[in-house]
């Protein structure tokens, strides 16, 4: 995967928006104004929410699956793009991630979606 994909891929979700709120090297993704992912451009990484215990199973099973950089690192992943890991399981840690804040957000919100 890369940036591009990523990208193209997180728009794709459904009430998803993209910024540059921190300085234009990390692009930051949102749904209904609620971040489920932030990538850093410049070596290309991003971050996922991600259920607690799940969380540390994948850094166990993944050695480029990290805790989340700059983030509570319970709750989120940071993954380093090597090739090591498959796009599809990529996608589905992003997809994760975005149904994770969906189902946080208020019934009427999620119910929009």
């Amino acid at each position: 995967m890369n940036i591009e994909d990523y990208r193209e891929f997180c728009l794709s979700l459904k009430g998803t928006t993209e910024g540059f709120p921190f300085g234009d090297d990390t692009l930051v993704v949102k749904v209904k104004d609620k971040v489920f992912s932030l990538a850093s451009l410049e070596p290309f990484s991003f971050n996922v929410k991600c259920d607690p215990e799940k969380a540390i199973e994948l850094r166990e099973l993944y050695p480029d699956v990290l805790p989340g950089y700059h983030m509570n690192k319970r709750h989120w992943n940071t993954i380093q793009i090597s090739g090591a890991v498959p796009d599809e399981l990529l996608r589905q840690w992003i997809r994760d991630s975005y149904d994770l804040v969906v189902g946080s957000l208020p019934k009427k919100t999620r119910m929009d979606l």
